[in-house]
């Protein structure tokens, strides 16, 4: 896969697993571990991405005597995963276009 789409798609994958309820690094790792593998170090460069652009706002909390950073999805956060959906349709559409076969004229 293209890096650069799988890029934007990991960004929207991160983004939807603290749609719901803010998390964790670990925990937003295992949420996502059936459907694809993520490393620490590429979901922390996601996190930082996402942060830059306003899509997510970070927290510490004090647990167990250590820090943990928990992530929450913002409006503009939320809007990407809107715009996502309505770019995903379009896609489909051309997948399905390259995917044809017997459809000659």
């Amino acid at each position: 896969m293209n890096a650069q789409m799988k890029r934007g798609l990991l960004d929207i994958c991160v983004l939807a697993a603290i749609k719901d309820e803010d998390s964790y690094g670990y925990k937003i790792i295992k949420d996502m571990k059936p459907y694809i593998e993520l490393s620490e170090a590429t979901l922390y460069t996601i996190l930082k991405r996402l942060e830059a652009a306003d899509q997510l706002t970070v927290r510490s909390i004090e647990q167990d005597g250590r820090l943990r950073k928990y992530y929450h999805i913002t409006g503009t956060g939320l809007k990407r995963i809107e715009e996502f959906k309505d770019e995903w349709k379009e896609v489909v559409l051309l997948y399905q276009f390259i995917t044809k076969e017997g459809h000659h004229e």
